[in-house]
């Protein structure tokens, strides 16, 4: 997977730094039965790639296992860190101060929310923002970045989820040399923030999982904007993730058996030291 032209991973960072690609809300998760039997996307998709899809979620350690871990966090690229509990829908995002493609310095920003209501707090470098206004904007900006992030975190397990489209576009190598099916993956109109983009995603042969995926700002488009590694598979807890995305950069992932409550409710940064990984 390394053998991906890695010239082209900095301009890809830089156009997620804004871009939101096309996930689908996390907020309204399919059902386990969904995910099991594809019933989600196997109106609009065709039969062989809804097949291929669940062998991935298989390969990954099945929607039990998916549904049964409750707690996640991961690092965005090793910049933006998450916290998320896909009971309750509660998530603790953290953005370090940037400076924008425009050169616009931007804060720190700290979400503490509920996927679900939208509703929660949030800190710009450290002090609350309690101004209704300036409030609604740092939570949708938020959702935003943990829609992204997530999405880039656990797309393989959302490939049959409703409003997901899904076609399988025949076999191809991957960076390697090696054989993969190809699924074509669109979405419904009003899908995600971005429902025009598209993507393909390439299934490694011998090992049934997603190895690589190339974007599409639009779904009409003839070039992708860029084409990334899903490598480094590594077990956490009972689900399987991939570990590289074409970067030299830790995403301290962790599942865990449970988090301290003040993870969720507390600017406090030592209540995420004491967030233990499951074993």
């Amino acid at each position: 997977m390394r053998s991906i032209d890695a010239r082209i991973v900095p301009a890809a960072l830089a156009a997620v730094g804004l871009l939101l690609l096309a996930a689908p809300a996390f907020g309204s998760e399919s059902s386990g039965a969904e995910a099991r039997e594809g019933s989600a996307s196997a109106a609009v998709s065709d039969a062989r790639a809804v097949e291929i899809a669940r062998s991935v979620l298989a390969a990954m350690g099945g929607a039990e296992a998916w549904e049964a871990t409750r707690y996640v966090s991961w690092r965005f690229f090793g910049r933006r860190l998450h916290f998320w509990d896909r009971h309750t829908g509660d998530i603790r995002s953290e953005s370090p101060a940037r400076r924008d493609r425009e050169g616009v310095e931007r804060p720190a920003l700290l979400v503490l929310m509920n996927v679900h209501t939208r509703r929660g707090r949030a800190w710009e470098n450290e002090v609350e923002v309690l101004d209704p206004a300036k409030l609604g904007e740092a939570l949708d900006l938020g959702h935003q970045m943990w829609v992204n992030d997530s999405y880039w975190m656990f797309m393989p397990y959302k490939l049959l989820d409703p409003g997901v489209r899904l076609r399988y576009a025949g076999e191809r190598p991957l960076a390697d040399g090696r054989p993969a099916d190809v699924l074509d993956l669109t979405f419904e109109p009003g899908v995600g923030y971005t429902p025009e983009n598209r993507y393909e995603v390439y299934v490694g042969r011998d090992s049934g999982l997603v190895e690589q995926w190339s974007f599409y700002a639009e779904a009409s488009a003839g070039e992708p904007q860029f084409t990334l590694p899903w490598a480094g598979w590594m077990r956490f807890g009972r689900i399987l993730l991939a570990t590289d995305h074409g970067e030299e950069a830790d995403w301290e992932i962790a599942v865990h058996d449970t988090l301290p409550a003040a993870v969720f409710t507390s600017r406090d940064r030592a209540a995420t030291e004491r967030a233990a990984p499951s074993p």
